[in-house]
């Protein structure tokens, strides 16, 4: 009962930000101009565009499918691929990404596969992929002080924070993870205060899931002390997996037959929007993307902002979404045959 009320909240929620989105950003404007422009746009840099965002959620699988086979599981690269997609579906259309990987430990049960080895591999996924998104957020603070002030001088205090909340995310992940012993002190000590203050109902269940929490914690500290190559491989990974979905903005930019802006210009102000909204409690940062893609890239577009942004957020999140819903049907339909053959194997 309790899921179906969350999965009808999340679907309202999507609903009224996808709303409040469309008005703010087409109010007032031509659309048939903008309908114009968007035709005008050359298709041969676009279809490419989607191959990115293909690989982009490739790349995950590719990784879920390399740290299985480090526990002995083999599993066939395209039952990974489903995860995968399962995983982005429901990150896309929940706030802060919060759904993606419960579903996908959910259908890794269905290939047998521990909780405790799900649990562990994906969140070495997150801790690495916000990782990255760290790294390169830091790097363009430290070397890229004249492309800040040039592109970014009136959006930089949403910069400044989605980049700080980025960096206390992934400190946070990084002490639960290597010093177990003062996370669950730290957690414990916020729990009596929660509790304190009535936020938080007194129980038991709220302990149980503290020690199961520590546990993966634990366990993840020991992957990573084990498997050190490993860790390196799947960061390496994830940065050309981020990049990759970075660079479809440069072929939005390529297909108007715009030049004047560097190919890493363009890559890294599609990085800092990514920063900036990767912590916020958005669907898949909707509305705030939309908008600061307008103010970041338009001395980038110039007149082609608008058409631009809707090409570039349209592929690189909106096709996003509907590739993984499609195997996401697919994993649905999938399990759904094999659960029926299986059933009908033990009857006869």
């Amino acid at each position: 009962m309790q899921t179906k009320k969350k999965v009808i909240g999340n679907t309202i929620l999507l609903a009224v930000v996808f709303g409040l989105t469309i008005y703010g950003v087409f109010h007032g404007e031509d659309l048939g101009a903008l309908k114009e422009s968007i035709m005008h746009a050359d298709i041969r840099w676009l279809i490419p565009g989607i191959g990115l965002v293909t690989f982009f959620i490739w790349g995950e699988s590719i990784i879920i499918w390399y740290m299985m086979r480090t526990f002995q599981i083999h599993l066939k690269k395209w039952i990974c691929f489903l995860f995968s997609s399962v995983g982005f579906f429901f990150s896309c259309i929940t706030p802060s990404a919060t759904g993606g990987q419960p579903m996908q430990i959910y259908y890794m049960k269905k290939e047998k596969i521990p909780i405790p080895v799900s649990t562990v591999i994906l969140m070495i996924i997150t801790i690495t992929y916000k990782l990255v998104l760290v790294v390169i957020g830091v790097g363009i603070l430290i070397f890229g002080r004249g492309f800040l002030h040039h592109y970014l001088k009136e959006i930089l205090p949403v910069y400044y924070l989605g980049l700080g909340l980025n960096v206390f995310c992934v400190t946070f992940m990084t002490v639960l993870v290597f010093h177990p012993l003062m996370a669950e002190k730290i957690i414990i000590a916020g729990t009596h205060f929660l509790e304190k203050m009535h936020l938080m109902k007194h129980g038991e269940a709220h302990r149980e899931k503290l020690q199961t929490s520590m546990e993966t914690y634990r366990e993840t500290a020991a992957y990573l002390r084990g498997h050190k190559r490993v860790i390196v491989n799947v960061i390496l990974i994830t940065f050309v997996q981020r990049m990759a979905l970075f660079a479809v903005t440069w072929l939005v930019y390529c297909s108007f037959g715009r030049n004047g802006t560097s190919m890493w210009d363009v890559i890294f102000l599609q990085a800092v929007i990514s920063v900036s909204v990767d912590m916020l409690p958005l669907p898949g940062g909707m509305g705030i993307s939309e908008t600061l893609f307008l103010q970041i890239f338009a001395a980038v577009f110039g007149e082609l902002t608008l058409p631009a942004m809707v090409i570039s957020r349209g592929m690189a999140y909106y096709s996003q979404i509907v590739i993984s819903a499609l195997f996401t049907l697919t994993a649905q339909i999938y399990y759904m045959f094999r659960k029926e053959k299986a059933q009908k194997l033990s009857t006869s």
